[in-house]
């Protein structure tokens, strides 16, 4: 796949043109309604997915297929991440108007950190091939273990970032409004604000660590590697208003992504032996969130309240 030089910048003016317009909706604090959460939601996947129409306009339909492939794995691991997010917000007590600034700015951190993994993805993959065997081996032991893992409650007051902050600077024990930093007795302090964003910021690298291996197991293109990221990771704000009251519906959901790991894990081991091709890998990933979000809503149809919020995964090291 050839990709010109101006496709990246292009990208990236298109990211930071509608993350200007999300910044100047949500100029002013207040609490994200399921109504706006959805509206929000559909604009983010609808520019998603016409990215990937314009890569099939642009470069046929397998490279469209791989964008398509990456896009759904990490919108689907991205679902594990809000759970997680929600248990950060919930033990903070983050009031509800604040939440979305942490988001925002949790995003940012996340485009730019996820582009240097995968900028660093790409140098390793061109010069050790075989460490694509190595990522497969790693996404198989990751799902398994995922699938056998029972649930922990995560206290994020153990975080190893938050005691790292708290070496670094002082942290007040009220909010300050929206600001993440005060000045007080002379000296700069950080709120709980900024406390959250460096947790939540933690967690979505712990993520990545996950979620990166397996999008280059569908496609090795670099470009098509970080669009899918990307796009897939602007709606993180809009699909956490809309699912994390829900999150006590998803009980197969966890077992679900644990099974898409293992599979494209398997897809990547078996590079030499049989290439997979990118339908059925996108068709097969899609069959088995299917089955998992059903299965999880018919079996909690009755449900009237949801159980205390225990996160799929250990968000932090």
């Amino acid at each position: 796949m050839t990709v010109p030089w101006w496709a990246l910048p292009a990208v990236l003016g298109v990211i930071v043109a509608m993350l200007a317009v999300d910044l100047f909706a949500h100029r002013r604090a207040h609490a994200i309604g399921m109504r706006e959460a959805a509206l929000w939601s559909g604009v983010w996947v609808t520019l998603g997915l016409a990215f990937g129409a314009v890569v099939w306009w642009w470069a046929g339909g397998e490279y469209a297929g791989q964008y398509y492939a990456g896009y759904l794995i990490e919108k689907s691991l991205a679902v594990d991440n809000v759970f997680v997010i929600a248990v950060i917000f919930s033990h903070f007590a983050v009031p509800a108007r604040y939440q979305h600034r942490v988001l925002f700015y949790g995003v940012l951190g996340a485009l730019v950190f996820r582009g240097v993994f995968i900028a660093a993805g790409s140098v390793l993959i061109a010069s050790f091939a075989w460490i694509l065997y190595v990522f497969g081996a790693f996404l198989v032991l990751t799902g398994v273990r995922m699938a056998l893992h029972k649930d922990a409650e995560f206290d994020p007051s153990r975080s190893a970032s938050l005691r790292l902050l708290r070496r670094l600077m002082p942290v007040t024990g009220d909010y300050h409004g929206s600001a993440f930093t005060v000045r007080q007795a002379g000296r700069w302090a950080a709120t709980p604000l900024l406390a959250v964003l460096v947790v939540v910021e933690v967690s979505d690298i712990v993520f990545a660590v996950d979620s990166i291996p397996a999008v280059f197991a569908v496609t090795s293109e670099p470009f098509l590697v970080f669009t899918s990221n990307a796009f897939a990771i602007l709606g993180l704000r809009a699909m956490y208003f809309l699912l994390a009251g829900l999150m006590h519906r998803f009980v197969y959901l966890k077992l679900g992504l644990s099974l898409v790991l293992v599979w494209v894990g398997v897809k990547m081991l078996l590079l030499d032996v049989y290439k997979i091709p990118t339908g059925l890998s996108l068709a097969v990933v899609a069959a088995i969130l299917a089955v998992a979000v059903g299965a999880s809503w018919a079996v909690t149809r009755s449900r009237q309240e949801p159980p205390a919020p225990l996160p799929a995964g250990e968000p932090d090291r």
